[in-house]
């Protein structure tokens, strides 16, 4: 067989363009807000994970053109040589306090951030233990590492203690997991899981790319919100989320942080983050810790779209968050929905196999802070028409 013979095999999602059902790389044609423009209508945008709704701030855009005009609109090398700016420094400075930790460092993007940290930390005989449903980017650190990933069911306290009590005692071992589960919209079991790594001798890492702006004192993230920031060892924070940028971090001892300068790959042979995303997260930042009503806001969208949901008879998981799945059923149907709402004039985003059990696709919703009330009542007199049609709801 052919190298290429898989690529010209592939025709899944060729299958769905042709009913007309294809629901990926739609095409945005203004700013990422809670309404946006495809194809020239105006939709309700039920699919960013702007929580806080600063991708348009004036602010935060303001930082990022200031940024440009000081520094220009990049830094044509890596951190490690020619790349460090002061803005770079200020910035992890300000994130290792916001999120409670001595040092921080910066990666181009949140995949890297993961990648560049799980990779180098986890040696030759020794284990990174991760949730199964953890991000890709965690699982593309955990392969790159020259010791040995083990996987437990998601949340699964008795699972998790069965596999270390399995390890020897002083061998490495990492547990992994997300803060808030980006399908699922649930927590991390991050009491238990604490609990276990002292036991067992292990480190925690919790990548927070969506618990941070949402979660804790001001939005500082899954750990503070359990009270857990010094038992946790490694936080991972994203900028493309909360604080409407690019980029990602990783928040731990300044040990931790000098070693990673000096053998993280994904950050010693990267371009530097641009300036403008440098600037637009610090501007981000102080908005988030100087206008603590946006979480307010953020959180009475989020229970006023649950409740409405569950009132209507939709199941929607084991969510607690702003993101919010509903269970829809086949591939097929989800793809239907998708496109269904899109014409009602109601952005989703579609979550099918193998990321779900098959029968178990659902539409992924999540809120930002900037929704209206009306917003949010349009979207579920739209989502229970389109469920009925499909006979989710009878």
């Amino acid at each position: 067989m052919g190298l290429l013979d898989k690529v010209y095999n592939f025709d899944e999602a060729e299958k769905v363009r042709r009913l007309g059902l294809y629901p990926y790389f739609r095409v945005i044609e203004s700013e990422q807000d809670t309404e946006v423009f495809i194809n020239g209508k105006k939709v309700l945008m039920l699919g960013s994970n702007s929580y806080l709704g600063l991708t348009n701030h004036p602010k935060v855009k303001v930082a990022a053109i200031e940024a440009i005009k000081k520094y220009g609109t990049g830094c044509a090398g890596s951190r490690f040589l020619n790349g460090t700016l002061d803005i770079h420094i200020e910035l992890e400075e300000a994130l290792a306090e916001f999120v409670g930790k001595e040092a921080a460092i910066l990666y181009s993007t949140g995949f890297q951030a993961n990648q560049g940290a799980i990779a180098p930390l986890v040696g030759r005989s020794e284990y990174v233990i991760v949730d199964k449903l953890v991000h890709a980017s965690i699982i593309e650190g955990c392969r790159l590492t020259l010791g040995k990933m083990l996987r437990f069911p998601h949340n699964d306290i008795k699972a998790l203690e069965k596999l270390l009590s399995s390890l020897e005692y002083d061998r490495g071992k990492l547990i992994v997991v997300d803060g808030v589960y980006s399908m699922e919209g649930d927590l991390a079991d991050l009491p238990n899981i604490v609990e276990l790594a002292k036991k067992y001798n292990a480190e925690v890492m919790v990548d927070d790319a969506h618990g941070i702006g949402v979660f804790g004192k001001n939005g500082r993230g899954t750990a503070d919100h359990f009270g857990l920031t010094d038992e946790v060892a490694i936080i991972m924070g994203t900028f493309s989320k909360s604080f409407a940028s690019l980029g990602g971090f990783i928040a731990s001892s300044k040990e931790v942080i000098d070693y990673l300068k000096h053998h993280s790959r994904a950050l010693i042979f990267s371009a530097s983050m641009s300036p403008a995303n440098a600037a637009a997260v610090k501007a981000a930042l102080e908005i988030m810790k100087s206008e603590p009503e946006r979480i307010e806001k953020l959180w009475a969208n989020t229970n006023r779209l649950r409740k409405g949901l569950q009132e209507l008879g939709l199941d929607t998981g084991k969510s607690v968050s702003p993101i919010i799945p509903v269970q829809i059923g086949t591939d097929l149907d989800v793809f239907k929905a998708c496109m269904m709402l899109l014409n009602e004039g109601v952005f989703v985003n579609p979550v099918v196999t193998p990321a779900v059990e098959p029968g178990k696709a659902i539409i992924r919703l999540s809120v930002m802070a900037n929704h209206t009330f009306e917003q949010i009542d349009f979207a579920l007199e739209k989502i229970e028409k389109v469920t009925r049609q499909l006979g989710v709801l009878v």
